[in-house]
């Protein structure tokens, strides 16, 4: 198969680049619409309790409020100030004639206490915005322009999940621009230092800039047909530029190790893509394995990134085997044009200290690997305390206005009931039954209120209905908003929901239990119930594609228990950092739980990375060890040929992510800076350090495979070429 692709590469050179070229415009034409298809949300389980009684909410009474406008006077005046009062009323009177809004409940209609600040300069007009995620992210949108903001000195502020919602996705379309301004001039430098020749250092950014344009026209098509998130174009630019240098890096690096060698360009060039081509296909297939996990998980969010990841690995790939090919072709010797001038005239093909350093670790693998792994472990142990949450309004700067509009709810506020849990009771009886289950529900430690369409009940006394009572009933279902004590989001109220969750309902009434400490019960039970498929799925595929690649079983296992090291590592190092708070004052963040899935999306990624890096090495002890060598010779040559490759690839593909890391949306800044984070920790302690102290330890049994399996291997295991004719004819002196 490869062969072919290089021969194709050689008699049809110009054809496939025009092809490719058409396929860029048409890619780019498709690739635009993505940004109007993807959706805002999607963190929970839309099967869940929590989601349905949400539905019920949205369909039988106008949905949960949403939009939170704050109206106060510039100068503190209070409330029955003209200036105030005409603002007030004139913004009820303008949403309840807006058809994109329902249920406002407004304090110049109710004069309720509770929609008053406690200086009574304060009030508050609560709605909920119409239409599914991604409408209700542009109708906020519209709605903030049209009804928020400093008018005749009084200003009205928007709060919520609408309004929160609406601050994240402006801040990602933001954050996108200030990463890709950073990554892309940066990445071109560093590969026109590590090249030394400018046409070089192209090639692998034309198949970057290939591999994005191409999945934003594959987000472009999936979204025409189903829910993706908008978070997932960030993981597009960052693996597609970083995957796409990496394979591209790969290819060139070879042809020009091959020409150095002396080999004619075609002969360079079938040898490029029988090695190289067949390194890409194993790490693409690495890194497809890991991202396909997400697809189990049921929010839309986690399964965004896996068509989002699992595209730009595969056009990454594709681009890298189908179009770098011929453009080598195309030019020959001149991918060496545009040398810098303090660039010899033929750069070495090895890394003598990647060498060195494999030679030292081989001779003390316990002194070497054991302060490393004692690092790692310490890194990892703030693993211990972590504790995972849902995104609220605290992953926005400070300066975000829904965010302020949050801080002064809780605090200037008597009651918020946005934190409030939801109850719905789907057979909308109210009679003795329903009243006594309102009233034990109103008794659980926590609980301040329970409102209802019948009263209110406190510590399982009833008091007189509220302002909006009658909202709460229908003919067919019945909903309660239960006020709790307990900071949203907090282990006390997530108890809490459980708790109310376990109160037996009215007979043949079913009770569905909802709002934001459920949403998140539901969401880390839904999540954490599919951890162990998930890491199945990941762990034997992992296995089953580096047997085929290595026809050894216990490199498969090597590779697994080093990356489970290095990915605790990294993952303790966020906590530490993002849940302890370390370093926050400096990045600007405010600290609090992991997110739940962007932690599993972070999981996924690094290891499918860390497994790239792992294929590179192996690829080239492999052909070593084909073709006789001893063990040291295998490890320390195959060190020294790829340890330059993949510190290059390393560093570029750990620019992308890191560019992440200035994001002004805390989860976003948490996933750049640890997948770069990762990235660095494999490429740097596990490659150079704990592989080859590991390879000595296992001696000749690190190729060892079953006589049954090898014999599998050796039918099914993807191989072309001679490697020992290869190995022989480019050695490399022992370090």
């Amino acid at each position: 198969m490869l062969t072919r692709i290089a021969e194709l590469a050689l008699r049809r050179t110009r054809l496939v680049l025009v092809i490719a070229a058409v396929a860029v415009v048409l890619m780019g034409a498709l690739g635009v619409g993505a940004f109007g298809k993807l959706l805002s949300g999607g963190f929970d389980d839309p099967d869940a309790p929590s989601a349905r009684a949400q539905s019920v909410i949205d369909e039988k009474f106008g949905g949960e409020t949403d939009l939170v406008l704050l109206v106060r006077a510039v100068d503190g005046s209070p409330l029955d100030s003209p200036a105030v009062e005409e603002r007030g009323r004139t913004l009820t009177e303008g949403l309840k004639k807006d058809s994109t809004v329902a249920n406002v409940i407004s304090y110049w209609d109710t004069g309720a206490e509770a929609l008053t600040s406690h200086d009574g300069k304060k009030a508050l007009v609560l709605a909920h915005v119409n239409g599914d995620e991604n409408e209700r992210a542009d109708l906020a949108k519209a709605l903030i322009e049209e009804y928020g903001g400093d008018k005749n000195g009084v200003d009205v502020q928007a709060g919520g999940l609408s309004a929160i919602m609406n601050d994240v996705t402006t801040q990602v379309g933001k954050d996108l621009a200030v990463a890709e301004a950073i990554a892309v001039p940066i990445t071109l430098i560093l590969l026109v230092l590590a090249f030394g020749s400018v046409v070089a250092a192209l090639l692998p950014l034309v198949i970057g800039m290939f591999a994005v344009m191409g999945t934003f026209a594959e987000l472009f098509v999936i979204g025409s047909v189903t829910e993706v998130s908008v978070f997932a174009i960030n993981l597009t630019t960052a693996l597609g530029l970083g995957l796409g240098i990496d394979y591209a890096l790969l290819l060139v690096s070879r042809f020009r190790e091959q020409l150095a060698a002396g080999a004619e360009i075609d002969d360079a060039l079938r040898r490029t893509v029988q090695t190289a081509g067949r390194t890409i296909v194993f790490s693409a297939a690495t890194v497809i394995a890991a991202l396909a996990a997400l697809l189990i998980f049921p929010p839309f969010f986690l399964r965004s990134f896996a068509y989002a990841g699992i595209g730009v690995v595969l056009i990454s790939a594709l681009s890298a085997l189908f179009v770098i090919p011929p453009l080598l072709a195309a030019l020959g010797a001149r991918v060496n044009k545009g040398r810098l001038p303090w660039v010899g005239r033929v750069q070495r093909t090895d890394t003598p200290f990647w060498g060195k350093l494999a030679a030292f670790v081989m001779r003390r693998p316990a002194l070497t690997a054991l302060p490393v792994l004692a690092l790692m472990l310490l890194a990892a142990s703030p693993l211990l305390s972590v504790t995972f949450g849902t995104p609220d309004e605290r992953v926005l700067p400070e300066s975000a206005g829904s965010r302020q509009v949050a801080t002064q709810l809780q605090a200037d506020f008597p009651g918020d009931d946005n934190n409030a849990v939801q109850i719905v009771a789907l057979n909308g009886a109210t009679g003795p039954a329903f009243q006594e289950y309102a009233k034990e529900v109103s008794r659980l430690d926590g609980v301040e209120q329970v409102a209802t369409s019948t009263g209110s009940y406190r510590d399982g006394s009833p008091g007189r209905p509220g302002p909006a009572a009658a909202a709460l009933g229908r003919d067919d279902a019945q909903r309660l908003i239960v006020t709790i004590g307990y900071e949203t989001k907090s282990e006390e109220a997530q108890s809490l929901a459980k708790e109310i969750r376990a109160v037996d309902p009215p007979a043949g009434t079913e009770v569905l239990v909802g709002g934001q400490d459920a949403r998140l019960v539901d969401s880390k039970h839904s999540i954490g119930v599919r951890l162990p498929i998930a890491a199945g799925m990941i762990g034997v595929t992992t296995f089953i594609l580096l047997f085929l690649f290595t026809g050894s079983v216990v490199q498969p296992l090597r590779a697994l228990l080093l990356n489970a090291v290095s990915l605790t590592a990294s993952v303790g190092v966020m906590v530490w950092i993002f849940e302890d708070g370390h370093l926050s004052s400096w990045l600007g963040f405010t600290p609090q739980p992991l997110d739940t899935s962007m932690t599993v999306l972070f999981f996924c990624v690094a290891f499918g990375l860390s497994m790239d890096y792992e294929v590179f090495v192996t690829s080239r002890m492999k052909e070593l060890h084909d073709a006789g060598h001893d063990r040291d010779t295998v490890v320390t040559q195959g060190l020294a040929r790829t340890g330059r490759i993949v510190t290059i690839a390393a560093g570029l593909l750990s620019v992308s992510f890191f560019a992440f890391g200035t994001s002004a949306i805390s989860f976003l800044m948490m996933f750049g800076i640890g997948s770069g984070l990762a990235v660095v920790i494999d490429a740097i302690l596990v490659r150079g350090v704990l592989v080859p102290a590991t390879m000595r330890l296992l001696g000749g049994a690190a190729w060892y495979a079953p006589r049954g399996l090898r014999k599998l291997h050796d039918r099914v295991g993807l191989s072309e070429g001679d490697p020992a004719d290869d190995a022989e004819r480019q050695q490399v002196p022992a370090a």
